[in-house]
């Protein structure tokens, strides 16, 4: 129980500083970069900004905070009843956070250069969004739509959420500037790339464990986790010892958890981790 609740405390605390560094690096790369370069946000701050620009257009005066606040809205629901309360409590803490950065962060050209600003921003803004993910929350929007069906599937569609995006770009560039729509394009390129690069919740890795205790280290490990493992027997090569060596496939987000847990039930076991590629058959997605 004590290894549970430390490791249920530092998750917390995790979370919590994951949101607060994810929000104040998204405030800084959109008021020193995507600010200066002019760029069109992504996502449902897009959509909502997008709305609010052609309205004005029209002769109509659309709030972009109630239109942003109208399509969040039924997605976070889904996401509360699907995923888990805590999850959309974060994202919706990380929004929170996000705009009261927005009001102290100040504007000032740190490079003249649109396409530095472009470059920077995108790198900043897309670690912000991964630094959320791995901490459990989000930056709600597409980010709720991604990590549901991810969650769902276990299959991660940041690929579709920046064609959605391009979409959203396009038509912005027809009605308003191909250019900034262009240089938009591309911001939000680097940040996906960047999501994808930081955000392993769903790559899978294989943990071989080296244990003359495999009675208390599987009791241990099934206590905190749903995958299944796997005991073989063996004798150690130098020793002539009898030893076991535990076989067991599990997400990358939780392989610090199970390490832990398996060096506290035995602290001489001997860890040997490999990339898993390709997995066939069910496998306990992590809980957010």
């Amino acid at each position: 129980m004590k290894v549970k609740q430390n490791i249920l405390n530092k998750k917390t605390l995790i979370t919590l500083a994951s949101v607060v560094g994810s929000s104040a690096l998204m405030a800084f790369a959109m008021a020193l970069f995507m600010h200066e370069a002019d760029l069109l946000p992504a996502g449902f701050m897009g959509v909502a900004k997008l709305v609010s620009m052609i309205g004005e257009k029209a002769g109509l005066n659309i709030d972009t905070s109630v239109v942003l606040v109208c399509i969040n809205f039924p997605v976070a629901l889904i996401c509360a009843k699907k995923i888990s309360k805590k999850f959309v409590f974060y994202s919706l803490l990380q929004v929170f956070l996000l705009s009261c950065f927005m009001q102290v962060v100040p504007t000032f050209v740190l490079f003249e250069e649109i396409e530095l600003n472009v470059i920077f921003g995108g790198c900043i803004y897309g670690f912000a969004v991964a630094l959320a993910l791995r901490g459990g929350a989000s930056t709600g929007g597409t980010d709720f739509i991604a990590l549901y069906v991810a969650n769902k599937t276990g299959k991660e569609i940041w690929i579709q959420v920046f064609i959605f995006n391009c979409v959203t770009l396009a038509i912005f560039g027809y009605l308003f500037s191909w250019e900034k729509a262009g240089y938009s394009i591309v911001f939000q390129y680097i940040s996906t790339k960047m999501v994808t690069t930081f955000h392993t919740r769903y790559k899978r890795v294989m943990m071989q464990i080296f244990t003359k205790e495999p009675d208390l280290v599987v009791s241990e490990y099934l206590k905190h986790f749903k995958h299944g493992i796997t005991v073989i027997k063996g004798t150690g090569g130098y020793t002539g010892d009898e030893t076991a060596i535990l076989l067991s496939v599990t997400s990358s987000y939780e392989l610090h958890e199970a390490m832990e847990v398996v060096k506290e039930a035995d602290p001489k076991v001997i860890i040997n981790v490999t990339k898993t590629s390709q997995f066939v058959g069910k496998f306990a997605q992590p809980t957010i």
